[in-house]
């Protein structure tokens, strides 16, 4: 089953919406974005280290 163009297109706007509204908030409160991005990779790798099945 394909995925539409205009859902397609609408997840990407949502993720960059997202993206904007995390970096501004990070920004509203004084962090710096080497700490939200240090937080989101810490984030993935618990994540992916959780999902792992064997």
């Amino acid at each position: 089953m394909k995925m539409s163009l205009p859902h397609f297109l609408a997840l990407i706007l949502v993720a960059i919406l997202a993206a904007g509204l995390t970096v501004w908030l990070a920004h509203s409160v004084g962090l710096s974005l080497a700490i939200v991005g240090s937080a989101a990779l810490i984030g993935a790798a618990i994540a992916r280290l959780m999902a792992r099945v064997e």
